[in-house]
């Protein structure tokens, strides 16, 4: 029962400490690097608005890379399928919410 138990261990993809230095280094840059924009705004909102979102998109593959170990290994390939189906859901969820409401309140504003 113990072999079975580490074999499941030794398939698993575990990240060794530097890569999970690595994660961590480049997750405190890309927090770092909006916090100082808001912080000490130099550029306009729009263009702070869109690298915090562009950083905030990049560090969430950091993480998906370095900490959950998702890439597109066969090991991995039912977990990454199952990553993407859920933002799929997710964002088709949000947007046509939000359209729905942009529609009602255009609808409304009209009248």
């Amino acid at each position: 029962m113990a072999n079975a138990h580490d074999n499941h261990h030794a398939e698993a993809g575990h990240g060794s400490v530097k890569s999970y230095m690595i994660g961590f280094v480049l997750s405190v840059i890309l927090t770092a690097i909006p916090f100082g924009l808001v912080m000490y705004p130099s550029l306009p909102k729009n263009l702070t608005v869109m690298i915090v979102v562009a950083l905030a998109a990049i560090q969430v593959v950091v993480h998906l890379a370095y900490f959950l170990h998702m890439d597109r290994t066969p090991a991995q390939r039912s977990n990454l399928t199952t990553f993407l189906f859920t933002a799929l859901v997710i964002a088709l969820l949000v947007g046509l919410s939000l359209w729905i409401m942009f529609s009602i309140h255009t609808s409304m504003m009209a009248k």
